[in-house]
């Protein structure tokens, strides 16, 4: 049996024992993800890293996958020097996988900042000026968190039109009619969320019933010299076009 030291207690283990299988042992966590025990370790991901007294007496990082237990190592998995290397392992790791919440939710266990998450915004401000410019909602804003502007929205403004998501170029913000449920969001925060009207002509939901107070509302001051109903954009061009082909006069 090997004697070593890990975070100031004494361990025994088997002789060619790594430091992360005799830490899982004793019931120490050491984040890792590359590691399996089927396979030969390969410290990829460099989250493993411990401190240990180097040759030259001064204390060093180590990944605790490839090092091997030795009579008389002392070894912490907590030192600042830890720390610091699982900050600069993580960073690197979330720059090729920018998306992985699996990463940010190892992060976050350990106690690693690493800022706001990447939501595929790049703050054009497009949503917010269409929705206030053109559709007249003024249902988004541009909010300050922990130093960082994001788009959030204002609770109660959305008609549920989906012109945002529409023209976001980078499909940050989604739509989705589920179970006859029109749902909007950015990132995790809820935009909209409203029922689906039911088109007169076909059955098809197609429309919010506030969207659709809403043209009622904007286009009430102006005379209506068509006959007021509630097709979807598909039968109201069959109807239409039906409409047009019966009113014009018979060829002599």
């Amino acid at each position: 049996m090997i004697h070593f030291t890990l975070n100031d207690q004494p361990v025994s283990a088997e002789k060619g024992t790594t430091v992360l299988q005799a830490a899982k042992a004793s019931g120490i966590n050491i984040p890792t993800l590359c590691y399996h025990p089927a396979v030969k370790p390969s410290g990829s991901c460099k989250l493993c890293a411990v401190e240990i007294i180097g040759h030259s007496g001064s204390p060093t990082t180590m990944l605790s996958c490839i090092l091997k237990v030795r009579e008389g190592l002392v070894v912490r998995t907590e030192s600042e020097l830890v720390k610091k290397a699982r900050i600069t392992a993580f960073k690197n790791l979330l720059q090729m996988a920018p998306q992985s919440k699996k990463i940010r939710q190892m992060a976050e266990a350990y106690n690693v900042p690493l800022g706001p998450p990447p939501d595929g915004c790049i703050r054009c401000r497009l949503c917010i000026r269409v929705c206030k410019e053109i559709v007249g909602a003024d249902a988004l804003r541009m909010e300050k968190r922990d130093g960082t502007h994001f788009v959030v929205p204002i609770e109660g403004r959305c008609i549920g039109c989906g012109t945002c998501a529409n023209i976001c170029p980078t499909d940050a913000i989604t739509l989705e009619d589920r179970e006859n449920v029109r749902i909007i969001k950015i990132r995790d925060e809820t935009i909209g969320q409203h029922p689906l009207a039911v088109c007169e002509g076909c059955g098809k939901r197609f429309a919010t019933p506030k969207f659709l107070a809403y043209i009622e509302q904007r286009t009430d001051p102006h005379p209506h010299v068509k006959e007021e109903h509630r097709y979807c954009p598909t039968c109201a061009k069959l109807f239409s076009d039906r409409i047009r082909t019966f009113s014009r006069p018979a060829k002599r």
